[in-house]
C-alpha cells in the first residue's frame, strides 16, 4: 500500500508497514500513542514493542499530524489482531473510519478471515457496531479493563 489517498482535500489515509513508514511519521504515530495510552490513561507501560516491526499501520493525517490510528499484525495465517486503535480529533467518526479502513486492509490486502482485538471494556458498543463479537469475560490489562472480541467474514 504506502502511498497516501487523498480523503476530502485535507485529510489523508496511509496504510504503511513499518519499513514504509517516514521518521515523521513513526514519530507522530509514537507520539499520540504515548499521549493517549500513557498519559491520558495514566497507564505506564511499554508502548513500544517489536510488534510495530511487522505490522501495518494504518492512519489519517492531518499534514503532519496523525488524526487517527491502529495498527494490524499477523497472529496466524487467516487471522490478524487490531490494537492500539486511537483518535486525536475525536467526535467527527474517524475512530469508525481508522477502523472499517483496518478492517478492509486487513481482509484484503492480509487476507485476514478473522480479526481478533482486546478491547478496553467502554469501547465494547462501539467494536460491536463494527461487526465484532465479545468472546471472553472482562479482565484487566495494565490495570485497565477489557474484553476480547473477534469479527469474523
Amino acid at each position: 500500500m504506502g502511498s497516501y489517498e487523498k480523503e476530502d482535500g485535507s485529510i489523508e489515509l496511509a496504510a504503511k508497514y513499518f519499513k514504509e513508514l517516514t521518521a515523521d511519521e513513526v514519530y507522530e504515530i509514537l507520539k499520540e500513542r504515548s499521549a493517549v495510552f500513557v498519559i491520558e490513561q495514566k497507564c505506564i507501560y511499554q508502548d513500544i514493542d517489536s510488534l510495530d516491526y511487522e505490522a501495518m499501520h494504518v492512519f489519517y493525517k492531518r499534514g503532519r499530524n496523525i488524526a487517527a490510528y491502529l495498527r494490524i499484525f499477523r497472529l496466524e495465517e487467516d487471522m490478524v489482531q487490531i490494537g492500539r486503535v486511537l483518535t486525536v480529533e475525536r467526535g467527527v467518526g474517524l475512530g469508525a473510519r481508522v477502523l472499517n479502513e483496518g478492517i478492509r486492509i486487513a481482509k484484503e490486502e492480509m487476507g485476514a478471515k478473522r480479526i481478533y482485538i482486546e478491547a478496553q471494556s467502554y469501547a465494547k458498543k462501539f467494536y460491536e457496531r463494527a461487526g465484532f463479537i465479545q468472546i471472553s469475560e472482562e479482565f484487566l490489562e495494565d490495570n485497565i479493563p477489557h474484553i476480547k472480541m473477534i469479527l469474523e467474514n
